[in-house]
């Protein structure tokens, strides 16, 4: 049987063409959409025609080859689209109201000036994008999606399968989301004052449940899912540009970049989870660690106090500061829970505090704050709580507990990965 032949020249470039259109849409796609959002005062629609300036790129630049600024070319494409939609629908009367057009004096209006007028600084649209993405008339499911939609760029397909969520489901959350924004008639814009407080908090919980889902899949068969941390940290990072001021979201990034900075070590070759203490320090990334404690100083000079971002990073930066396990300022972190558990009230964050008790004074010190914890039904299917207890117990040297304890987190656990090292201790119980 003859070889199949070699690539054509034409077929190689077409490819190649497909590769930088995926890659400028991943980098561009929110903007695109933050500005037609502007411009329509629909999220949805600004996703179509942003869609319809993609496919446009798609057809035409195979033949007429790649432009010079293509970030631009789909800008102007879709800004055009949108001109035509606002004078199809008879809307530009209203528009040009908007942007502070004397529609009486029924002067000419030529489409280059309504290009030039619609032209305001993109990071205004990113953060109105952002805030309307997040609104809170939308559920926390919702928001997840339609912020991966819109600002991370993913595809349904993507974010389906990085939430290990049938497609048809998250595909339904982007329509509901989208049809919810437009039905409550949700105003397009950042909040101020006490609101802008208020959905910033559920701006960065978003941003930061992205983020974890990323360095901890919640089920499925990988420990991490890297694109989900990476869109969690570029989110963070462009929120952190837009909004200088605010301390927590320099926090959340912090917190973000430290925690990112391990990914190298948290995994063995076949995938299998490393744990915190039995990593290979090494291997962090020492650059995104410095840039995780610059953003921890900038957050921790904003404000006064610090808050639960920021307290978070504190507690990273205490372990990323640590060249040998043994080096972990443990009494730093003990006291970084105890104001975190003092501003959330969270039996999660309680948990961890017994950890860093374990560290700092002993198993049995820590074994019961967890005991206390154990009646919370806030954790009554959290499988870190019995993860937890089981290996104070084995470090106490009462083994048949400990076994019992992880194989029940082992039940509890929906990723495979996770499951399979919660079973290799619990066998480790009976071995030692």
């Amino acid at each position: 049987m003859a070889d199949s032949p070699d690539k054509s020249p034409e077929t190689a470039n077409a490819q190649q063409v497909r590769r930088t259109i995926d890659a400028v849409w991943r980098m561009e796609s929110a903007k695109l959409i933050a500005v037609l959002a502007r411009m329509l005062h629909d999220v949805g629609l600004a996703e179509e025609l942003a869609q319809d300036a993609l496919v446009t790129a798609l057809e035409q630049w195979p033949q007429t080859g790649v432009p010079e600024n293509p970030g631009a070319w789909l800008m102007t494409t879709a800004k055009h689209r949108a001109i035509d939609r606002l004078r199809r629908h008879q809307l530009q009367q209203r528009k040009h109201e908007e942007l502070g057009y004397e529609i009486e004096l029924h002067q000419p209006v030529h489409e280059e000036d309504i290009v030039d007028a619609l032209d305001d600084p993109i990071g205004d649209d990113l953060l109105r994008l952002v805030f309307t993405a997040c609104h809170p008339v939308l559920s926390q499911d919702a928001r997840v999606a339609l912020t991966l939609r819109l600002l991370g760029g993913l595809t349904t397909d993507e974010i389906a399968r990085a939430f290990v969520v049938p497609e048809p489901t998250i595909a339904q959350r982007i329509v509901r989301a989208k049809r919810t924004l437009a039905e409550a008639n949700v105003p397009y814009e950042v909040p101020r004052g006490e609101d802008l407080v208020e959905r910033l908090a559920a701006v960065l919980a978003v941003v930061y449940l992205i983020f974890n889902e990323g360095y901890s899949a919640t089920a499925g068969e990988h420990w991490l899912r890297p694109h989900l941390c990476e869109d969690a940290l570029r989110l963070g990072r462009v929120l952190a540009g837009l909004m200088p001021q605010q301390a927590e979201v320099h926090g959340l990034v912090a917190l973000m970049e430290i925690q990112a900075s391990r990914a190298g070590a948290r995994t063995g070759p076949s995938g299998e989870p490393i744990l915190l203490l039995d990593q290979d320090r090494a291997r962090w990334d020492r650059l995104l660690i410095g840039r995780g404690l610059a953003a921890l100083e900038r957050a921790e000079k904003l404000a006064s106090t610090r808050g639960i971002y920021t307290l978070q990073a504190a507690i990273a930066a205490c372990h990323a500061r640590a060249l040998r396990p043994e080096d972990t300022d443990w009494a730093s972190i003990v006291g970084f829970y105890g104001e975190l558990s003092r501003l959330t009230g969270s039996p999660i964050v309680e948990l961890n505090r017994a950890v860093a008790l374990s560290m700092l004074f002993g198993p049995a010190s820590g074994l019961e704050l967890v005991d206390a914890l154990a009646g919370d039904p806030a954790l009554a299917r959290y499988h870190l709580l019995p993860s937890v207890r089981g290996d104070l117990l084995f470090k106490l040297g009462r083994k048949d507990e400990a076994r019992a304890e992880f194989t029940r987190a082992a039940e509890m656990t929906r990723n495979e990965r996770e499951r399979d090292l919660l079973l290799e201790r619990a066998a480790a119980c009976i071995a030692s």
